[in-house]
């Protein structure tokens, strides 16, 4: 899962959703540092990545992309599920994405002396493009993809990821479709569980 879909998945606490905004930039036990509800969205982040890894119909669309980014498919993946959460938001949330997400941009500026030194510097650009809205538009997609070969590890596969998902366009739909309905089920228990796990605390 990419960032529209972990925000979205913490529910309504504004310090869950900020925990899990933060999750990838916060390692091992540095997540002791913040309150309660900061901590429970970074171990949900946690336990969202580790059932989405594992789960057979994401690995078929992991698979599907393989060709073009070998080990990096999975976050292509992630990418990709953002986009139909985006554009078929509707089918899940009755607010509008322009106000969930304004209310989240609100959230992090309320949080900024918070934010780990590496979600500092990418903060700034992703508030100031949407890109939380954009990711409804393909071409949103691609220029993601772009801007991470250059700024991360990840290979500069667009072309080759982009021919594979206009040809699977709907595959990867219905895989989607069928996932995400899921990881909102087995999220809503972890969040009803006031003494949730800690997934992995050395991550």
């Amino acid at each position: 899962m990419n960032f529209l879909a972990h925000i979205y998945l913490s529910g309504e606490n504004e310090d869950i959703q900020f925990g899990n905004y933060i999750g990838d930039f916060v390692k091992g036990k540095n997540y002791k540092k913040y309150n309660d509800d900061i901590i429970k969205g970074i171990l949900l982040h946690r336990e969202i990545d580790s059932y989405t890894d594992s789960h057979p119909v994401v690995r078929n669309s992991i698979k599907r992309m393989r060709p073009a980014y070998g080990k990096y498919a999975g976050a292509a993946v992630d990418i990709l599920y953002d986009h139909f959460l985006a554009k078929y938001w509707t089918d899940y949330s009755s607010a509008k994405l322009e106000d969930f997400v304004t209310n989240f941009h609100h959230t992090v500026s309320e949080r900024l002396g918070k934010l780990p030194d590496k979600a500092r510097r990418f903060t700034s650009p992703f508030i100031k493009n949407k890109r939380l809205i954009c990711y409804a538009d393909l071409n949103c997609f691609k220029d993601v993809l772009q801007k991470m070969a250059i700024y991360t590890s990840m290979p500069d596969k667009v072309k080759d990821a982009m021919q594979i998902i206009n040809k699977n366009y709907n595959l990867f739909y219905e895989e989607f479709e069928t996932f995400f309905p899921e990881i909102i089920s087995f999220t809503r228990k972890k969040l009803s569980n006031q003494s949730m796990p800690q997934c992995n605390p050395e991550r």
